[in-house]
């Protein structure tokens, strides 16, 4: 014997159906809300007051900074403090950087729009989507395979097309790509890997924090096989970097 739902349950089945459909197009357009106005002006206030004012001013750099979207590169729930002065967890016991630090290290690179870049430590993918709109083309790497996939998947849906990523060892760089005209990277080594020396070009910059306890931001530039030139920038603070099997 079939079984027919009353007009009453389907009616209701319907208007809950409705409401589910509102609250999600409610939801899309206070998302879109957030990433036009709100966040633009909590990009431009992060700019103004943390990164120019600390004396980065390549402007190419400063209106990247302006324009991507880094409260996408958080958890929701810590969205509203993306543009603050300071890096936030992303998971994994991983976190985004500091809004100057990413501006800084960027800035140090001295890009030209035609470089081929590498970066260890992927995260959640927003040092990768700033260099993106820098560069030519970027290849990332990160050591976490949940954090490699979820930010592979989320420069995609962000239309960051000249993005390569890649879960793997950054101690062992990306040899089938070299050489990089740079390579930065946001996880702390004791030393600097001889094998990302090797991989950059004659001329090219490592920008790369180095420490255990105590950490610096160093600058190094690849005179010949045989030669670098390192200078010291500021003290940091980062995560370290790891081996799979650590």
């Amino acid at each position: 014997m079939k079984k027919f739902l009353s007009p009453f349950i389907i009616i209701f089945m319907l208007i809950q159906f409705g409401t589910i459909c509102f609250a999600q197009s409610q939801h899309k357009q206070s998302q879109s809300l957030f990433m036009t106005k709100e966040w633009s002006e909590k990009a431009n206030t992060m700019v103004k007051y943390q990164i120019e004012k600390r004396g980065v001013t390549n402007e190419k750099v400063l209106n990247v900074m302006r324009n991507t979207p880094r409260h996408l590169f958080v958890p929701p729930a810590l969205a509203s403090m993306a543009y603050d002065d300071y890096p936030l967890p992303i998971g994994e016991d991983q976190t985004i950087s500091q809004p100057y630090v990413v501006a800084l290290m960027t800035d140090l690179l001295n890009l030209k729009g035609n470089e081929k870049i590498l970066e260890i430590g992927t995260g959640s993918g927003y040092q990768a989507a700033v260099l993106a709109q820098l560069v030519d083309s970027v290849y990332t790497i990160e050591i976490v395979e949940s954090l490699a996939n979820n930010s592979k998947q989320r420069l995609q849906n962000l239309n960051y097309k000249n993005v390569n990523v890649r879960h793997g060892d950054g101690y062992k760089g990306w040899p089938e790509a070299a050489p990089f005209d740079a390579i930065i990277v946001t996880a702390a080594p004791k030393e600097v890997p001889q094998s990302l020396i090797d991989q950059l070009k004659f001329g090219g910059k490592i920008i790369i924090p180095v420490g255990d306890k105590w950490q610096e931001l160093q600058l190094i530039t690849k005179i010949d096989k045989d030669n670098v030139k390192k200078k010291s920038v500021i003290p940091v603070r980062f995560v370290p970097m790891v081996h799979p099997t650590e």
